[in-house]
């Protein structure tokens, strides 16, 4: 907790004045906390409680500081974000992507780990409304400190109680040990697909973007790592903080994986990278004839392979999209290319390729399997890296 940055919101609810007794204890054990309250909560407890005891300034509105733009600022130079407590208001408008104060328009901004303490009457956090967002959330990558069962505002016990201050602390300690667990190591991550022209215009390829990869160097990047991503072509925008190496045919991608991947402490191979190209290409576009047009294709290199045989003690994660017998075809990749663990996931219709979640099961070893669920891309990618983790621990 020493020397962590911490965003804290605060939204109304009575358990509000909890929330700086957490703030308290966060700044005792040397954390720099910051303070977003809504207007709400400043009816339950006063910005002057906050600013006393983080010696910095409380933040409430848009327009406090505009010249510093604080809904950006303030999650950018955070390493976490805590919501304390959670209201049923604030969880729905999060889940909804809807930014209409300082706090959610910060929120919607956060691309670092975010911690949400619910609390609210025990009906409120029943309704399935709740349920169904608290879910939304967690499969994007939140995580949620559950409330106790106790003495409610309302003069009545049941579930809804604000989840005790340790639990908080413990939720907040993970996500920041998260954040800085690949400090120091290398990572190198091949996304999107590849192209391969048989004239100026017309090329074969496939309906990858890229996105997994690029979520992989993102969260890789907000753990401490030195990330590297060979990139094909992609509308997508890669993340900040990485460096990013620019290529189109499988190739060029060999080439950059050979100088830029090997011996990387980590690499994740996930780009879809074409298996033929044409054998000739023309320099003229190909005019259309009634005759039709044949092209001869040729192999390309094995991107993956070709790293497997310089891998040395790097940990080499392939990645399989199957459309039949799942299971089996990746750990026959798995065994085939010597690698330390593959990600499989079906691309069947519209899945996988293209859309804003994914289904994933990491396997390795003989037998060994852990299922990662479906989620926004966003989140796979914080569960694959944990798991990934794990397995490089224990190398």
């Amino acid at each position: 907790m020493n020397r962590a940055r911490i965003l804290l919101g605060v939204t109304g609810g009575i358990a509000a004045y909890k929330a700086a007794a957490l703030t308290s204890t966060l700044v005792q054990r040397g954390a720099t906390v910051d303070v977003i309250m809504t207007e709400e909560a400043e009816r339950f407890v006063g910005p002057l409680t906050f600013s006393s005891l983080t010696a910095r300034p409380v933040y409430s509105s848009l327009w406090d500081a505009p010249e510093r733009i604080p809904h950006i600022r303030l999650v950018r130079e955070a390493h976490v974000v805590a919501v304390v407590p959670a209201t049923a208001n604030t969880i729905a408008k999060m889940a909804n992507g809807i930014a209409d104060d300082l706090l959610t328009t910060a929120l919607l901004a956060a691309r670092v780990p975010i911690v949400l303490a619910p609390a609210m009457n025990d009906a409120m956090y029943d309704h399935p409304a709740t349920r169904a967002n608290l879910a939304t959330l967690r499969q994007r990558g939140c995580e949620i400190v559950d409330p106790e069962r106790g003495f409610l505002a309302e003069r009545e016990t049941g579930m809804g109680r604000l989840a005790a201050e340790e639990r908080i602390i413990d939720a907040l300690e993970r996500a920041l040990a998260r954040r800085r667990s690949l400090e120091g190591k290398r990572v190198a991550i091949t996304a999107g697909p590849t192209r391969e022209a048989f004239d100026p215009v017309r090329f074969v390829s496939n309906g990858s973007t890229g996105a997994t990869g690029i979520e992989l160097a993102r969260e890789a990047a907000l753990r401490g790592a030195d990330v590297t991503l060979l990139l094909g072509p992609t509308l997508l925008e890669p993340p900040p903080g990485v460096c990013v190496v620019r290529v189109t045919t499988a190739c060029e991608l060999n080439d950059a994986a050979l100088q830029h991947a090997v011996g990387a402490d980590l690499v994740i191979a996930t780009a879809a990278v074409a298996d033929w190209r044409p054998e000739q290409r023309s320099e003229s576009k190909v005019k259309k004839t009634d005759a039709g047009v044949t092209v001869r294709m040729v192999r390309n290199p094995d991107v993956l392979a070709e790293l497997a045989k310089k891998k040395g003690t790097s940990f080499l994660v392939g990645f399989a999209a199957e459309t039949d017998d799942h299971e089996a075809n990746a750990r026959e990749k798995l065994r085939r290319k010597h690698l330390d663990a593959i990600a499989v996931n079906d691309v069947r219709g519209e899945r996988g390729f293209g859309t804003g979640r994914n289904a994933l099961t990491l396997l390795w070893g003989e037998n060994d399997r852990r299922e990662l669920g479906t989620a926004e891309k966003s989140a796979l990618a914080a569960r694959l890296l944990d798991a990934i983790e794990a397995l490089m621990r224990e190398r």
